[in-house]
């Protein structure tokens, strides 16, 4: 094999087509501001503010200026370096060197940097001009004077040391092109973005914007002007965690062999229906979108929203759980945490522990929804219709009773297979006439839609009733939708007869056969009606 010199083997990239790619690496303009505050928030910066403005000729600035401890020049040139030098410390929100030049350009054609230590020292300024380094085809920063307007917004929104980005000639800021540039339309397009950043802020950084939250230092975010205030997507105030504390240190070997943990909490939110439309909108803002992992990188979000593939991510029922699922930078290459820092990779291995872990909390929500639920879609219905039907007609074949353990759900009957039979059974005494032979409960133990009971007006000559449980889907789909009167009868008669031929027909033994029956019919029509959703309402 022949040997190419070495200045042969070099293979430098083009300056004006790689500059220019690297503008589609995936950013928004929310997710590329965040990456500008991650590097505020790695130079100790107490206050961050950020200034999105419009001029009345259309064209548009971004500022980001923060106290932090600002950088000299060699400092301000590494950081405008493509792949600048690893930072001293690991921790910091920063991770390849891209996230300031790669957001700022996903944004704008041209942005600088704008830095100073200390009171004393000069403002340094560098700025990458996307159109210069296509003009001369090199890696060339343009070296231009710190303008007055640049030192006053500096002065305004640093102080005496700090860090100032300037985003301009934004051309990809809003998402179309006005007809009328600076006018009514695309300024409030600018004014749209303003709130959504402030949204966006309240979420990603809201450990670092809570006092409360000990284990990371507190910033302010202030957004023309607007303090953010952090918002809790775990809503703690009135959500459960339901992991056991022991679990929720999850230990994770690295490629090395040595174990480092991740912490996660499975917080159950209150139904919407248990808040006010302003504490929901506000704290909760419960929605399928909502639901599922919040992924926190040295506590900043880098991912929320959806289960990872672990289980569906549409689903209203689960829209109730959230996943907060924290790791520091020690575990980056084991989550394979990507430039933008906004996803993150699951092991299979690691996918199969989480969906063990979560399962129960998984199925908790979604029983709790269900519940909250099934109580709104099937409270209007009545079973009225059904009971008077059943206490007039006397023909009917019922089981006889004898002597009955009310507390104990034991009784001797006298049916088809003999006299002094004992069966275990519900047992309900004063019962209210209007539901003496067809009851809902809020939930039988073993799942079925119904059970048979044996109920009394008074405490004597007890007979068949039907337990139905409101929480079976084919309760809250199937009667909560049929028509008031015949249809809805009809259903409480078939389940009360076949009530009524199960205590005929049973004994100790049979017993189990009966409940077998009623289990597996049960369990075939949740399985037969699994995609039909619940109405929205029953009134």
């Amino acid at each position: 094999m022949t040997h190419q010199p070495l200045n042969k083997m070099i293979n430098e990239p083009d300056p004006s087509r790689l500059i220019h790619g690297l503008r589609d690496t995936g950013y928004d303009f929310y997710t590329a501001a965040a990456d500008i505050i991650d590097n505020s928030v790695s130079a100790d910066a107490n206050i961050i503010n950020i200034l999105i403005e419009i001029t009345s000729d259309g064209r548009k600035f971004v500022y980001f200026g923060d106290d932090g401890h600002g950088m000299d020049e060699d400092g301000l040139h590494n950081a405008m370096r493509y792949g600048a030098q690893i930072r001293e410390d690991l921790a910091s929100l920063g991770k390849f060197g891209l996230g300031l030049k790669t957001a700022s350009s996903s944004v704008c054609l041209k942005y600088s940097l704008i830095s100073r230590t200390n009171l004393s020292s000069p403002l340094y300024k560098l700025t990458w001009d996307l159109e210069h380094v296509s003009d001369v085809n090199n890696w060339e920063m343009v070296d231009e004077p710190v303008s007055v307007d640049e030192q006053e917004v500096f002065e305004e929104l640093c102080g005496n040391s700090g860090t100032l980005v300037v985003w301009s000639r934004c051309d990809r800021l809003l998402s179309k092109v006005y007809e009328e540039p600076g006018g009514t339309k695309e300024q409030a397009a600018i004014r749209y973005i303003r709130n959504k950043l402030i949204e966006h802020c309240a979420l990603i950084f809201h450990k670092y914007l809570n006092p409360s939250e000990t284990g990371y230092r507190t910033i302010k975010i202030i957004v023309n002007g607007i303090e953010v205030e952090y918002w809790n997507p775990f809503y703690p105030e009135c959500s459960e965690q339901v992991l056991p504390v022991k679990l929720t240190v999850l230990p994770i070997q690295r490629e090395d062999g040595t174990i480092h943990n991740a912490t996660v909490k499975a917080w159950i939110l209150p139904h919407a229906k248990d808040m006010s439309k302003e504490d929901n909108k506000k704290f909760a803002r419960i929605s399928n979108r909502g639901q599922g992992f919040y992924i926190h990188r040295e506590g900043r979000v880098i991912h929320y929203g959806g289960y990872l593939g672990l289980w569906r991510s549409d689903d209203p029922h689960w829209s109730l759980l959230r996943i907060e699922f924290d790791f520091d930078h020690q575990l980056d290459e084991a989550f394979s945490v990507d430039v933008k820092k906004s996803r993150i990779l699951l092991d299979p291995a690691l996918e199969d522990a989480l969906k063990e872990l979560l399962n129960p909390a998984h199925k908790e929500a979604d029983r709790r929804y269900r519940r909250k639920q099934a109580s709104k879609v099937t409270s209007g219905i009545s079973h009225g219709d059904a009971n008077k039907t059943i206490s007039e007609t006397k023909n009917t074949q019922k089981v006889t009773t004898g002597e009955v353990d009310e507390k104990n759900g034991v009784a001797v009957v006298s049916n088809n297979k003999g006299s002094g039979i004992k069966i275990l059974t519900p047992i309900e005494s004063n019962v209210n006439p209007e539901m003496l032979h067809v009851k809902t409960i809020d939930g039988i133990s073993s799942g079925s839609l119904w059970e048979p009971c044996l109920t009394s007006s008074t405490d004597v000559n007890y007979s068949t009733g039907v337990h139905l449980n409101k929480q079976h889907d084919f309760y809250t789909k199937i009667y909560s939708q049929a028509t008031p009167g015949i249809s809805i009868e009809g259903l409480d008669l078939i389940l009360w007869a076949l009530s009524a031929a199960e205590h005929k027909n049973t004994d100790e033994e049979l017993a189990i056969m009966w409940e077998d029956i009623r289990d597996e019919v049960s369990s075939n029509l949740k399985k037969l009606l699994r995609s039909t959703d619940l109405p929205t309402s029953c009134d």
